[in-house]
């Protein structure tokens, strides 16, 4: 068997090159020429001169772009939260459905990935504006129950649109229905592997529906959750399109800075410090999911 195995070494390294290759000319080294653009500074309009700097990193902790940053932050955490809020009952009721409603459900949950984000954005555009779906359903809504007032002699004044767009709120909004299926399948994929007899030993040793919840299925969907949670916060945290077309002056997230580093302000070096800074701190992220994933399965032995 061994001989075997080094003998297929020589396979394995061939079906391998191509890809190693490819990884390494169109990510591992342009990654490297920015991560060194951000130890640089600008010499001209088209030079850059890497010597080592640790000027762009000093001036991306300034108080300006670190509230930028932690706005970014903040608005990623609460989109999680809501991903996860929203998305557990929903993998719950996939997971506990029909096999022909279960395979319709996940249709539906991957039915965005066909659109491209942008027409999907545009869409949220026409649905979130002033003169939107939302406000005309309100509207209607409003000019009913104004009929009806009349009728007793009541007046409620006319239907004022919400400002649902360009703002905080339009940015949480679109984050967490673009995030949205990536927080369920990882929740479907760890409670569809539950041992559905343990439910039902729970509920038949006396205890409610909640403490099985809460006792049972999330600590054995636990690992689902930490993966969710780093696939919905982490491509939040670095969102560009959704803030930059919901978003108003007030709603910039840190990609949006880096992309104005790039292609307005010609200041790549400082761009590039800002992108490491964000790649540092999925790092970070992943390296305590992993620490998590370790010490549960170090109490699980």
């Amino acid at each position: 068997m061994d001989e075997a195995w080094t003998r297929a070494k020589g396979v394995f390294a061939a079906l391998a090159g191509p890809p190693v290759v490819w990884l390494a000319v169109f990510f591992l080294i342009p990654l490297g020429v920015i991560w060194g653009y951000s130890f640089g500074e600008n010499a001209s309009l088209t030079h850059i001169a890497v010597n080592g700097t640790f000027a762009n990193y000093a001036h991306a902790i300034r108080p300006l772009y670190l509230g930028i940053i932690v706005k970014s932050l903040c608005f990623a955490g609460l989109t999680t939260v809501l991903c996860l809020l929203i998305g557990f009952p929903v993998a719950i009721a996939i997971t506990f459905a029909s096999q022909k409603t279960k395979a319709w459900l996940l249709l539906l949950i991957m039915l965005p990935f066909w659109t491209n984000l942008l027409i999907r954005t545009y869409a949220l555009m026409a649905v979130l504006r002033t003169e939107g779906y939302v406000n005309q359903a309100l509207g209607f809504l409003w000019n009913g129950a104004g009929r009806i007032a009349a009728v007793f002699g009541q007046s409620i004044g006319t239907f004022t649109p919400l400002e649902l767009l360009h703002n905080n709120f339009a940015v949480v909004f679109g984050l967490v229905y673009v995030q949205l299926p990536f927080m369920v399948l990882p929740l479907y994929a760890a409670l569809d592997r539950l041992d559905r007899s343990l439910l039902e030993a729970s509920l038949d040793l006396g205890a409610s529906q909640l403490t099985t919840f809460r006792r049972v299925v999330i600590p054995l969907a636990l690992p689902g959750i930490i993966s969710g949670v780093l696939v919905t916060l982490i491509p939040s945290i670095g969102a560009y399109l959704t803030p930059d077309l919901l978003g108003g002056p007030s709603s910039m997230m840190i990609a949006n800075v880096i992309e104005r580093q790039f292609k307005t302000a010609n200041d790549w070096p400082f761009g590039a410090a800002l992108s490491f800074m964000l790649m540092y701190m999925t790092f970070i992220a992943i390296a305590v999911q992993a620490v998590v994933s370790r010490g549960r399965q170090a109490r699980a032995t």
